[in-house]
């Protein structure tokens, strides 16, 4: 799917082409633009639509968003360029995360019995799983266990980023009071989503990388890895997680 940005009195332009399993495109559009930066808000984005000129393959491959300020895409290009090497894991990139969004400040706790039960209330919800067995998945939920909402990607970070859309869309941002769970690891990507969401918990059936445990660390989140059963590591601010 090709994200395109449409600035104030500007034509369409290409920002970035994802792999991803069709569904919550619009989600996904808002998602990637809010956890990435282009946008700083959701009142920043006026509208999200398919672009429908002509026929063909590429109908509804293509996804618009409007904003109501000027993006500097060229700026964003770059940062995309640079992010796609090896030097994502840097100390610059998390520089800027932390300036552009600042730490998570959240006085939400979630007890140790709920976060266990987590992950099996995700599985269960993950249909797309069900019939294909090759799909991440990212699940929102409140303090008491509640699932909110969960999406499913070919992609982990497509996942992340469509929850983040439907928190967008329908008004829930920042997300202070919920609990992400994520179906894979906990990447240096996934906590940057989740501090640009405001979201102060993300929990794995897996582990976190390093530079996801230093991000976290510096950004307020707290991370919460190989969720199976009654066990679980927590790894950063740990004053939230009542054991």
């Amino acid at each position: 799917m090709e994200i395109r940005i449409e600035s104030p009195g500007a034509a369409p332009e290409p920002l970035a082409v994802t792999m991803r399993t069709p569904g919550h495109d619009f989600e996904l559009a808002v998602g990637f633009c809010l956890s990435e930066g282009i946008v700083a808000g959701p009142d920043d984005v006026a509208t999200v639509a398919y672009c429908l000129r002509g026929a063909g393959p590429q109908e509804y491959n293509v996804v618009t968003v409007t904003t109501r300020v000027t993006v500097d895409l060229e700026a964003h290009r770059r940062a995309f360029a640079a992010n796609a090497s090896c030097g994502l894991c840097g100390k610059a990139t998390l520089d800027q995360v932390e300036t552009a969004c600042g730490p998570v400040a959240s006085d939400l706790t979630v007890t140790a019995a709920v976060l266990a039960g987590m992950p099996d209330t995700l599985r269960d919800a993950q249909k797309v799983f069900d019939a294909t067995g090759g799909v991440h998945a990212t699940g929102c939920f409140a303090p008491d266990g509640t699932l909110r909402v969960v999406r499913e990607d070919v992609g982990r970070h497509n996942a992340f980023d469509k929850v983040v859309g439907w928190a967008a869309l329908s008004g829930a941002m920042p997300l202070h009071d919920a609990v992400c769970i994520v179906s894979g690891r906990v990447s240096f990507e996934i906590v940057q989503k989740a501090a640009v969401a405001g979201i102060p918990v993300v929990g794995a059936v897996s582990a976190p990388s390093s530079l996801a445990v230093q991000a976290a660390e510096r950004l307020g989140v707290t991370v919460v890895g190989f969720l199976r059963g009654d066990h679980f590591n927590v790894y950063t601010h740990p004053e939230r997680v009542l054991v």
